[in-house]
């Protein structure tokens, strides 16, 4: 089911999408839809590059090891918000 939602924008900013959004061929709620999507997957991901740079690293490597290990034998504490 969808939801509704209020966007308070400044008129730069709402002239800004409406005008990529027409660029498009796209109804302004749909454009910003998209954008915020994609940017969620973007960084969500982590670039061949990255992921090299994380096997790669040793200390790192042993690191996440000791934590999966503890995670897996609920050891440890939650911590949000970090």
């Amino acid at each position: 089911m969808s939801k509704m939602i209020t966007l308070r924008l400044s008129e730069a900013e709402y002239k800004l999408i409406q005008k990529k959004a027409e660029i498009e061929y796209r109804p302004i709620s749909n454009y910003i839809t998209s954008v915020v999507l994609r940017n969620i997957e973007e960084s969500s991901n982590v670039d061949a590059v990255e992921m090299a740079q994380i096997s790669n690293d040793e200390i790192l490597q042993r690191k996440l090891k000791a934590g999966y290990k503890e995670a897996k034998a609920m050891k440890g504490k939650f911590v949000a918000g970090l």
